[in-house]
């Protein structure tokens, strides 16, 4: 049996520069995976088999189930697998738990089948499953741009904990309706991702540099965000969107400032997480 972790990731900044003709819009974000993770397993089997901790995501249609046929169609593969998905990520909540299953299931499925792609072998399969997919496949702290499917790995993010809101949007499509409330007036030339790259090369960065452009939109539209803002700056801490959320986040370069946070945040019954960098997928 093979395991494989797939880590949630947190958008330190995201910039959105505007509508793409494409439809899409273009953004610059920098990404940092995290210790909060989904985890699959993988055993030989004569067909594709997926079950999930959570049945209602144990569907066909499931991502971590197209990206093994997805492999299996690439690399000429008659064998089949048994998949399990424990999942800890919240769904649809900002923190990439979808595409870093999908991630995960590339990598796991080319060990069990004995491939022994590369990363770099699986990029291209990775961008066919979905913008953030690529990402996944090394994790650590990078830089997206495009659609986000463009990585570029950069200098590791170290020393820095975060206290973490997770939560499921109940709306559906909500990245979909969130992208759609976006405004000219939301939209930025990229200036905190720039601030931050300039903090990542010299080691020394400043949680107030984080930044997410789709905030206001979805404090507009999601009473959680809202709600997830206010607890944390009751606290005193500085609280960011991740992603499209409606997950939130704080940080600090104290361990026992986030710990208090935490522990404060429970005492007055918001869940959160205690999380730090992870560098690397494994």
């Amino acid at each position: 049996m093979i395991r494989q972790h797939a880590p949630a990731k947190l958008n330190l900044t995201l910039n959105v520069l505007g509508r793409r003709a494409d439809g899409y819009h273009e953004v610059r974000t920098v990404l940092q995976t995290v210790s909060l993770f989904d985890e699959l397993t993988f055993a030989p089997a004569a067909d594709l088999r997926f079950t999930c901790s959570d049945p209602r995501l144990a569907g066909p249609d499931n991502l971590v189930l197209r990206a093994a046929r997805l492999l299996q169609q690439q690399a000429g593969v008659a064998a089949g697998a048994a998949i399990h998905l424990l999942k800890r990520i919240p769904v649809a909540s900002g923190l990439g738990g979808g595409s870093s299953d999908a991630a995960a299931a590339l990598l796991g499925l080319s060990r069990l089948w004995g491939l022994e792609y590369s990363r770099e072998q699986l990029q291209p399969l990775a961008a066919q499953l979905g913008s953030d997919v690529p990402f996944f496949l090394w994790g650590g702290t990078a830089l997206a741009e495009g659609r986000g499917e463009r990585i570029t790995p950069l200098r590791p993010l170290r020393e820095l904990w975060f206290v973490l809101l997770p939560a499921s949007a109940a709306a559906p499509e909500k990245t979909k309706q969130l992208f759609a409330a976006l405004t000219p007036e939301d939209y930025s030339a990229g200036d905190a991702t720039e601030r931050l790259l300039a903090q990542l090369r010299d080691g020394t960065v400043d949680p107030a540099a984080f930044a997410n452009d789709m905030t206001a939109a979805a404090c507009r539209l999601f009473p959680a965000v809202r709600a997830a803002f206010a607890a944390l700056d009751r606290l005193g801490a500085r609280p960011h969107l991740s992603g499209a959320g409606p997950s939130v986040f704080a940080a600090t370069v104290d361990r026992e400032e986030a710990a208090r946070w935490a522990a404060a945040l429970h005492a007055a019954g918001v869940p959160a997480l205690l999380v730090e960098p992870v560098s690397t997928v494994r």
